[in-house]
C-alpha cells in the first residue's frame, strides 16, 4: 500500500485531463464525527427526507441492506437477515481489516495517479462502501449506498469497491447529495468487478446544491459473459462535475452499457461521459446520454468506444438547448481491427415550436408544454430497470425535474 502512497503523492497537484480545473486547498478538512444509527428512521427529518430524493429508503422496503455515511462517518450498514450469506455491506475500511484479499483490488481497476483527485482519495481517505454479491447469489432486492454531505466547505473523498462474484446477479442504488452546503467537493472513487457470468446494475443519483463540485472516478473490469451496466442521472444544479466512467470489457461475450441523464440548470457546468474498451471477443459497448440545458449551463457529452478485438459498440448523444445554454456532444470512435463494428449519432437542438403548438392546443400553458417535454426527454426509462427500481427512480426524477423547471 505504501506504493500507492508515493504514487498519489507524485500526482498531488496533477490536473485532470477534463473539466473545471480546482484548487483543493479551498475545502476544509476538518469534519464533526458522527455516531452510529439504529436505523434510518433515527436520521434528522430533514436528511432523511433529502436521502430519499436519491433513492434511498428510510424504511429499507424493497432493499436487501444498506450504507449510509454522513459527511466523513459511517453511521449505518446492515443486510437484511434473508439475505444474510448472498450480499456483504460494510465500510472498504473495514473490508481491508476483515480480508487480506481485498488489497489485491484496492486501485487495480482506478490509477491511483490518474489526477489530483484520485490522489486526494488515497493522501485523505474517507471511508466509502464495500458492496459484494456472492457467487451465485440472485439478488431479488437490490443494495442502497448513501453519502451524504451536512457540513459546508469541507471534501468528502471515498473510495468505493463494488464486487459482483461469479454468476451472481445484483441491483445497486446508490445517492450521493447534501444538505445546508454553500460549498463543498465530493470526489468518489469506485471500482467495479463484474466476474464470469455475472450481471452487475448500477444506479447513482446526486443531487448537491449549486455551490458544490463533484469528482467521480469510475472504472470497471467485466468477465466473460458478464454485463456491467452503469446508471448516472443528475437533475439537479451544482458549481461543477466531471466524471467518465471507463469500462473494459475484457472477456468473451462481456457487455458494458453506460447510461446519463442529466439537466443542467442555473451556471452548472458537466463534463459528463463513458468509455467502453472493447477487448474481449464478441464484447459489445453502449454509451447513452439524454441531457437537458438551461440556463447559463454548459455540457460536454462525451463518449468513446475502442475497438480492440471482433465486438459491437454504439454511442447516442441527445441534447435539448435553451437559448443561454451549451451542449457539446463528442463521440469517439476508435476501430483498431478489421472486425469491430462501432457506430455513433448525436443530435443537439431546442424544441420543436409544432411540438410546443401540438402541446398547448390541449390546454396547456407555454410553461407547461416545455416542461412536459423535457421530463419526456429525461425520462429514466432508457435504463431498463426492473420495473419496481424503475418507478423508484421516476418518481425522484419526477420531483427533480419539478423542483429544476
Amino acid at each position: 500500500m505504501s506504493e500507492q502512497r508515493d504514487k498519489a503523492e507524485k500526482a498531488r497537484g496533477r490536473a485532470a485531463s477534463l473539466g473545471a480545473d480546482l484548487d483543493l486547498g479551498q475545502y476544509s478538512r476538518e469534519a464533526e464525527e458522527w455516531g452510529r444509527i439504529k436505523n434510518l428512521s433515527h436520521l434528522h427529518n430533514d436528511a432523511r427526507k433529502t436521502a430519499t430524493l436519491v433513492g434511498v429508503k428510510d424504511d429499507e422496503g424493497f432493499r436487501c441492506g444498506t450504507y449510509f455515511q454522513l459527511d466523513h462517518s459511517v453511521i449505518f450498514e446492515s443486510v437484511k437477515r434473508e439475505f444474510e450469506g448472498k450480499v456483504e455491506i460494510m465500510s472498504t475500511k473495514e473490508a481491508l481489516e476483515r480480508y487480506d484479499w481485498v488489497k489485491d483490488y484496492w486501485w487495480r481497476a482506478v490509477q491511483v495517479d490518474t489526477d489530483k483527485y484520485t490522489a486526494q482519495a488515497e493522501l485523505n481517505f474517507d471511508n466509502g462502501y464495500f458492496l459484494r454479491a456472492l457467487p451465485g447469489a440472485k439478488v431479488t432486492f437490490p443494495m442502497q449506498a448513501c453519502l451524504f454531505m451536512s457540513q459546508d466547505g469541507i471534501s468528502q473523498n471515498v473510495h468505493n469497491l463494488i464486487i459482483a462474484e461469479e454468476g451472481s446477479d445484483v441491483q445497486i442504488i446508490t445517492g450521493c447529495t447534501s444538505l445546508g452546503l454553500e460549498s463543498g467537493l465530493h470526489v468518489g472513487i469506485s471500482e467495479f468487478f463484474a466476474k464470469k457470468n455475472a450481471k452487475l446494475t448500477f444506479t447513482m443519483i446526486h443531487r448537491w446544491a449549486p455551490g458544490v463540485d463533484v469528482r467521480p472516478r469510475a472504472v470497471a473490469m467485466v468477465e466473460d459473459n458478464a454485463t456491467f451496466t452503469n446508471n448516472y442521472i443528475c437533475l439537479n444544479p451544482l458549481r461543477s462535475l466531471q466524471l467518465y466512467p471507463t469500462a473494459h470489457c475484457n472477456g468473451e461475450n462481456s457487455i458494458a452499457n453506460l447510461n446519463s441523464v442529466l439537466l443542467g440548470t442555473g451556471n452548472s457546468e458537466m463534463d459528463v461521459g463513458g468509455r467502453v474498451i472493447l477487448k474481449g471477443r464478441n464484447s459489445r459497448g453502449h454509451v447513452v446520454t439524454r441531457c437537458v440545458a438551461k440556463g447559463k449551463t454548459r455540457i460536454y457529452a462525451r463518449g468513446e468506444l475502442i475497438g480492440e478485438n471482433e465486438c459491437r459498440g454504439h454511442i447516442d448523444c441527445r441534447g435539448l438547448i435553451g437559448d443561454d445554454a451549451n451542449i457539446y456532444a463528442i463521440p469517439m470512435l476508435d476501430g483498431l481491427v478489421k472486425d469491430c463494428e462501432l457506430s455513433h449519432e448525436a443530435a443537439v437542438g431546442k424544441i420543436r415550436e409544432e411540438d410546443l403548438w401540438y402541446l398547448m392546443s390541449r390546454e396547456l400553458n407555454e410553461d407547461e408544454a416545455t416542461s412536459l417535454i423535457i421530463k419526456g426527454y429525461l425520462d429514466p426509462g432508457i435504463l431498463g430497470l426492473p420495473k419496481e427500481l424503475d418507478d423508484e427512480i421516476k418518481r425522484v426524477a419526477e420531483v427533480a425535474t419539478e423542483e429544476a423547471l
